[in-house]
């Protein structure tokens, strides 16, 4: 039985953006560990995923000698378990994930790449990070990216080498799941309880954005523009996610408007989003950067409405005005004016919904991801027996 061992840095990252997959790879016949650092999510990922886990103390910032502490972890973990394969995902995971696998002789070494973090911050880290990443990408036997759009600033900035960089299916991390994000199926307590915690009145026009509550998602800008819009005595506001005030940071400004208007909803991270989309009018995503959006398929899957920056990751998902409506990056008039819109063209944004429930259902059902993922498995698996 080949064996495989999975990283993120985080659970959360097994939870949300990985979920289904090592549960899919074990009925398939492989050995599977998921590894990841400490976090609540644990157990409600071991008790999904059915697979061994072991924790290693990742930590999401630059920390020299626990990242050292971490490596070493790692080199002991693989020379006792002896992996045919090392499967990464996240910056830190992927970077001690690929010089532990290297150093133990691991013959595949697999890391999956949902973004570019260095884009997104001061020039005093960015030399930095991006070395760390050019250095992952060069101890890796392969590359993931998430999407065609990275996968082409890879390849013309020579961060990697082009015979390891590969596309899985039509990109995505791990697709949707349809079943989940599917009007049908949706059941009607939970659907009162996301109606109740927004609380809007039969006139009000539902704006929703879901995602961390940072800097990098354009959540200053998107309050900005929802504040000045005309339309703000008429709609509102849903938050859903958290804030990462010691990550990347918000405004305080923003964040006292958020705590303060009554009409902008804050609600904590939830694993019922299916709920809230479906009681949305519109999703609105503005975010600086992506790799491959997991929840513009998620609102296509559930025919809800899409606004979004136009950086490439989202446009691996929505075309302009035939998909959804996109507005330049950093824009508050432009989003402003995007929301405006959607509010008096409801019908034209119902047909943008559409169009691209059809593409996400044709393109990215996470089943096909899975099996997609597997045949790669099996086929660097398999040159290497030879």
């Amino acid at each position: 039985m080949p064996k495989i061992i999975r990283i993120t840095t985080v659970p959360l990252s097994l939870k949300l953006l990985l979920r289904g997959q090592m549960k899919y790879m074990a009925s398939a016949g492989w050995e599977v560990l998921m590894v990841s650092g400490e976090g609540k999510e644990w157990d409600e990922v071991i008790k999904y995923e059915r697979c061994r886990h072991h924790i290693i103390p990742f930590t999401r910032k630059i920390t020299p000698l626990k990242d050292l502490i971490c490596l070493w972890e790692l080199i002991k973990l693989f020379k006792l378990e002896n992996p045919d394969i090392v499967h990464t995902h996240t910056p830190k995971a992927g970077l001690l994930g690929m010089m532990a696998a290297k150093f133990c002789g691991v013959s595949i070494r697999i890391h999956t790449l949902a973004g570019l973090p260095f884009l997104g911050v001061r020039a005093k880290y960015k030399k930095l990070l991006l070395a760390m990443e050019k250095f992952t990408y060069k101890l890796a036997s392969e590359v993931w990216p998430n999407s065609y759009a990275l996968e082409q600033f890879l390849l013309e900035n020579q961060m990697a080498q082009k015979n390891k960089v590969k596309v899985i299916a039509q990109g995505s991390s791990n697709g949707v799941e349809l079943e989940k994000f599917n009007r049908n199926n949706l059941k009607e307590n939970h659907l009162i309880a996301a109606m109740l915690r927004v609380a809007p009145s039969e006139k009000d026009f539902v704006i929703t954005f879901a995602g961390r509550l940072v800097k990098d998602k354009g959540i200053d800008e998107l309050v900005e523009a929802y504040l000045a819009s005309k339309i703000t005595e008429k709609a509102r506001l849903v938050l859903l996610g958290s804030y990462e005030q010691d990550l990347d940071p918000i405004s305080v400004r923003t964040k006292k408007r958020i705590e303060d208007h009554p009409r902008i909803i804050h609600v904590e991270w939830t694993d019922h989003m299916e709920y809230y989309l479906a009681i949305s009018d519109i999703l609105i995503h503005p975010s600086h950067r992506e790799g491959f959006p997991n929840v513009l398929l998620e609102a296509g899957a559930m025919a809800c409405p899409v606004l979004c920056s136009d950086i490439p990751g989202n446009l691996e998902v929505v075309t302009h005005k035939k998909t959804g409506l996109v507005f330049p990056l950093k824009n508050i008039q432009a989003i402003k004016e995007a929301m405006e819109f959607a509010y008096v063209k409801r019908e034209v944004m119902s047909e943008y919904a559409d169009s691209l429930y059809l593409e996400v259902v044709g393109r990215f059902d996470r089943k096909k991801v899975h099996q997609a993922i597997l045949e790669e498995y099996f086929r660097l698996w398999d040159k290497v027996k030879k």
